[in-house]
């Protein structure tokens, strides 16, 4: 969440940072929620200062035999007005956590302003786009050739746009989620294997409650009010919640499925894995310094960037604009790879800084010789194996519809029989 000082202290400038991402955004109403609260804090603070005073001086009377029937009245209607007051804070206090906690985090500086995802820059392009000298087949097409997935079967056990793989599919994603996590471990990354429900504390910390209550699946049970994760993101932010951190940073990577309820509108270009309810990803997170942060960024932007070039596939990073940018992010860059038959680039991973804004959330702090800092948080996901395979098997299909695998995946696949 954002620092409510910041806001007091540049309400122009805040507001201004924030319509980049929606432009309705007024936070008239925050402000006067915020100088309600103040007072009525304030307000509070007085009469407890004199229900303390008017105790001793009670106290004082008694011990001197003295009466105490006014004073006692008296005290009586502090009491109630404290009680009435305290009802007034925790109303305040309520409906301006609403508004403050509804608000996402600010761009950065160096994210361009603008709300239309058409004008993201693309800052990097390597390789060049496959060039196949048949015509070219989709993945619906290969996996049926080749067997790779089963989607009739996992709609008739769950639902549409729920994935699975079956034979060399599911070896294969075995071999991009193995190869990926070994790259990550050798660049820094501690390897974490987290719960795949969490509970509302650590949904909240990670941004994802309430703006995305609706696209969250949960359970609907009162002993285990828990929600299943979106990202791992959500899990490794919830490491270190409510802690004080005394070394830094805190390099994460973990493999989970991932879930969530909107898997977008369905055009015929994106059957199949393109988009799911379910999905793979290997993600990258830390908790840094803010020293730390760009140099972490970059770190992760570069691990996730070295996946795809072992694998040989063309992909591109675009900078994010600011309408683009996620709730919790203040700049982003996606990375995009290239589907051979859909003639397009695909999203299959984003590098997110997101500042103090998680860590304030979920109370992550650093103590140093400066004192008390609130920590930094960024995320990358390195990569959703869905549009990785999609982009994997149409990059290196064959005229007969086989697949030849790359070089870095052979040794995860010691049994297949290669060509």
């Amino acid at each position: 969440m954002l620092d409510i000082s910041l806001i007091r202290n540049n309400p122009q400038e805040v507001t201004k940072k924030l319509q980049g991402k929606i432009p309705s955004i007024d936070l008239s109403p925050l402000l006067t929620l915020d100088q309600k609260l103040r007072e009525n804090i304030t307000a509070l603070e007085q009469r407890k200062h004199e229900q303390n005073a008017a105790s001793k001086q009670i106290g004082e009377k008694k011990r001197q035999h003295q009466p105490v029937e006014k004073e006692m009245e008296e005290m009586k209607a502090l009491r109630a007005e404290i009680s009435s007051v305290q009802e007034r804070v925790n109303l305040l206090r309520k409906e301006f956590e609403t508004e403050l906690f509804s608000l996402p985090n600010l761009p950065d500086d160096c994210v361009p302003f603008a709300l239309d995802p058409k004008q993201n820059v693309c800052v990097k392009r390597v390789g060049e786009k496959p060039t196949l000298s048949f015509p070219i087949k989709n993945h619906i097409e290969l996996g049926e050739i080749n067997d790779l997935f089963d989607f009739k079967a996992s709609a008739k056990i769950t639902g549409s746009n729920w994935p699975m793989y079956r034979g060399l599919g599911a070896r294969l994603e075995r071999a991009l989620l193995q190869y990926m996590l070994d790259t990550h471990y050798k660049n820094g990354f501690i390897e974490i294997s987290p719960p795949l429900l969490v509970n509302t504390a650590t949904m909240f910390g990670a941004g994802q409650l309430p703006k995305f209550k609706d696209q969250l699946f949960s359970l609907n049970d009162p002993d285990f009010p828990l929600h299943l994760i979106p990202t791992a993101e959500v899990p490794l932010n919830g490491i270190h919640q409510g802690e004080i951190l005394t070394k830094t940073p805190y390099l994460y990577t973990a493999y989970t499925p991932c879930f969530r309820r909107e898997a977008g509108a369905l055009g015929r270009q994106e059957r199949g894995l393109i988009r799911m309810h379910q999905f793979n990803k290997v993600e990258l997170f830390a908790v840094c310094h803010p020293e730390e942060s760009d140099a972490i960024f970059q770190k992760m932007l570069d691990s996730a960037e070295e996946v795809l070039q072992g694998l040989g596939l063309h992909y591109q990073n675009m900078l994010l604009v600011s309408g683009d940018l996620s709730f919790s992010a203040r700049k982003t860059i996606d990375i995009e790879v290239y589907l051979p038959a859909q003639n397009a680039y695909y999203e299959a991973s984003s590098v997110s800084s997101c500042g103090d804004f998680q860590a304030r959330r979920a109370k992550i702090r650093i103590r140093g010789k400066e004192g008390l800092t609130v920590a930094h948080t960024l995320n990358g996901s390195r990569l959703a194996t869905s549009r990785l395979m999609v982009s994997l098997i149409e990059t290196y299909q064959k005229e007969d519809g086989s697949i030849d695998i790359p070089e870095v995946l052979r040794p995860y696949l010691s049994s297949y029989s290669f060509t």
